[in-house]
């Protein structure tokens, strides 16, 4: 199954509208993290969103989020700088903490290397980071810039090609590169450091991957990125990347934090993502997904609707009840599969309870197969006890909702 995406917005430091992306796992959540992306790029670069969906789909809950004055994010490229960029990831950090949990990773491509081991040590929480092709001192960009910014002393800004797109930049930015050195930040982490680099990488030399390992402290480890490019451009290029910081990661993030235990409900907690008109969060101890409606009924279709919900809680407790029996009584059933199937139109039941109007009973078609080297018996068995499934039971049974008012912030 693969990783779940919603898009988010949240109030970076200087007041700006920030957006970005979060990559839930399918299952369980063991940890959290915040990816920075490369120098003058996005949070949604196919070497991002590939690491990010790869890490949800091992448990991680990932927000990679575009620094003000880039992508989708407001505010003035030109205004920004690399300290702006340490701030917009802290910034992220603490939406991530309110969340989720705070994050236990910090993953950073390039610049946004340098900028998450500038951050860490500014974030407690922070157990693991990782860079990819990231330069050992920020001023390094310099080098970049300085090739189309010959008048950038002189006037103050310049318009500079990088990538094949224009950016101006002011002299903020070089001084406040120049200004801001790595190495009191490698000795004050406290957390374990992985670094990555491609031996060909011709943007950031490989000669700035010895030089963060060396000043740094243990544990650290390193992984070359054999023959890769620099924005990891080739699919299986970040394929590896991801599965080496997933293996890597394991060994520091194995204990989930007790941040998503904090304010854990005692039931089921559903609640608006205000990404899309219908979008709903549903947090259910440890686990969250994402629930919507299909876009023919104006929404965004990021999860089942609720009629779906319903028919994949009945097949699912089915099941789990097939197997339970099986198992007790020695049954070799090798699967069990359960198709649901609604008797009534979801539409129609909605618009038929904002008018008021009754309902006729509900009808669900169950479709069970059973797979293995079974007597007609022995399946028999199997099908009368799939009658005895607790949620089979409840759907059946008359229910009473009781609904109260609970009062929250208003903003």
């Amino acid at each position: 199954m693969s990783s779940m995406r919603e898009r988010i917005e949240f109030v970076g430091p200087a007041g700006q509208q920030l957006v970005g992306t979060i990559n839930q796992p399918p299952g369980p959540v063991r940890a959290t993290a915040v990816f920075a992306h490369c120098f003058t790029c996005s949070s949604d670069t196919a070497a991002t969103a590939r690491i990010a969906m790869a890490l949800a789909e091992a448990g991680i809950v990932v927000m990679r989020f575009d620094f003000t004055g880039l992508g989708r994010s407001e505010g003035d490229f030109a205004d920004t700088n690399f300290s702006t960029n340490v701030a917009d990831i802290v910034t992220a950090s603490e939406y991530l903490s309110e969340r989720f949990a705070a994050p236990g990773l910090l993953v950073g491509h390039s610049l946004g290397g340098a900028a998450v081991l500038a951050a860490a040590p500014r974030l407690p929480s922070v157990r693991a980071v990782v860079t990819i092709g990231a330069p050992s001192a920020p001023s390094h960009v310099e080098e970049l810039l300085s090739r189309g910014a010959e008048g950038l002393a002189a006037d103050g800004e310049a318009t500079i090609d990088i990538g094949g797109r224009p950016f101006l930049i002011r002299q903020q930015l070089l001084d406040d590169l120049r200004a801001s050195p790595l190495e009191r930040c490698l000795l004050s982490l406290d957390a374990a450091l992985l670094v990555m680099h491609s031996p060909v990488d011709n943007i950031v030399g490989i000669e700035n991957a010895a030089e963060i390992f060396q000043m740094a402290r243990h544990p650290k480890s390193f992984v070359s990125l054999d023959g890769a490019s620099h924005l990891l451009t080739e699919r299986g290029d970040a394929a590896f990347a991801a599965s080496m910081i997933r293996t890597w990661a394991e060994r520091y993030l194995d204990e989930p934090s007790d941040d998503f235990d904090k304010d854990s409900p005692i039931g089921v907690l559903v609640a608006e993502t205000g990404a899309g008109l219908y979008t709903q969060q549903v947090i259910s101890g440890r686990h969250r997904f994402l629930m919507d409606e299909p876009a023919s009924a104006g929404g965004d279709d990021a999860g089942p609707n609720p009629y779906e919900m319903l028919a994949a809680a009945l097949g699912a407790c089915t099941s789990m009840t097939m197997r339970m029996y099986a198992e007790r009584k020695g049954i070799p059933l090798e699967r069990a599969e359960v198709e649901v199937r609604h008797g009534t139109a979801h539409a129609q039941d909605c618009q038929a309870a904002a008018t008021d109007h009754t309902t006729k009973t509900d009808q669900w078609d169950r479709i069970i197969t059973l797979r293995g080297d079974l007597t007609d018996e022995q399946r028999g068995a199997l099908l009368r006890i799939a009658d005895r499934c607790p949620v089979h039971r409840t759907m059946e049974r008359s229910s009473v909702v009781v609904t109260s008012s609970a009062v929250g912030p208003s903003n």
